[in-house]
């Protein structure tokens, strides 16, 4: 899974180099496709059936207000925009996925502040995860610190587990609910879950726009999203989508 996460890791870090104003979606798209292929791997994403028909893309690249699935086109990236980019492949049989949030020129204090406090809430998930713990302490330190700085969690979609398949049991959320805590989640060692904290500006709200794909805020505020593969070890949590 190491060696999935690392091929993750190299299309991901290639697509921040590449985010700029006048580049479109498209192409980011189609130089994930070339490096997935050249790195021996299969696109997770592409294919995948869903109410607005299968998935044409090999990343989900969602632009401010939209949070996550968004689809590659002719979109031109603007000076200001923050670009999530999700991205998972199968390597050998075996399954990596994570997310980033990328700035295209020149944005506000306040959307640079978002971006910065999502990426830190998945930090948060590396720290608190031990072996032996539950899910639910994690998530509401998450959680905690995503209020704490006037912003919002987006409750409608999860992280999940990951190994052979791209979502596996269980469902991971970045917040305690009653759900939660009546099926709480043991941190076992060798469980390997995806973490993916999405992040709202305003209100956590969000709708499905007639694409049947891309989910944006209701509000129209932005929001950002961060995701790594994480193994639970006797060390600690192992990063396996960052490179190391």
């Amino acid at each position: 899974m190491r060696q999935a996460g690392n091929v993750v890791h190299q299309v991901l870090s290639r697509l921040g180099e590449m985010v700029a104003p006048g580049v479109t979606t498209g192409e980011l798209d189609a130089e994930a496709e070339r490096l997935t292929r050249d790195l021996g791997a299969d696109a997770l994403f592409k294919g995948v059936p869903g109410r607005g028909g299968p998935f044409p893309g090999t990343i989900c690249i969602s632009i401010n207000e939209q949070v996550v699935h968004g689809l590659p086109s002719e979109r031109v990236i603007r000076d200001g925009d923050i670009v999530s980019v999700d991205y998972g492949c199968r390597l050998d049989g075996y399954c990596g996925d994570a997310a980033m949030t990328f700035v295209a020129g020149e944005v506000s204090r306040d959307v640079r502040r978002l971006v910065s406090v999502t990426k830190r809430v998945l930090q948060i998930a590396v720290e608190s995860a031990t072996v032996g713990g539950r899910w639910s302490a994690v998530a509401r330190e998450m959680q905690k610190y995503t209020e704490s700085e006037g912003f919002s969690v987006v409750r409608e979609f999860v992280g999940h587990g990951i190994g052979r398949e791209m979502h596996e049991d269980p469902k991971v959320p970045n917040f305690v609910s009653r759900d939660l805590l009546n099926r709480d989640i043991l941190l076992e060692e060798g469980l390997v879950i995806a973490v993916e904290p999405m992040v709202a500006m305003g209100r956590p709200d969000v709708r499905i726009e007639d694409d049947g794909w891309t989910v944006v805020t209701k509000d129209g505020k932005p929001s950002a999203h961060f995701e790594h593969t994480l193994a639970v070890t006797a060390d600690g949590v192992r990063i396996l989508t960052d490179g190391s």
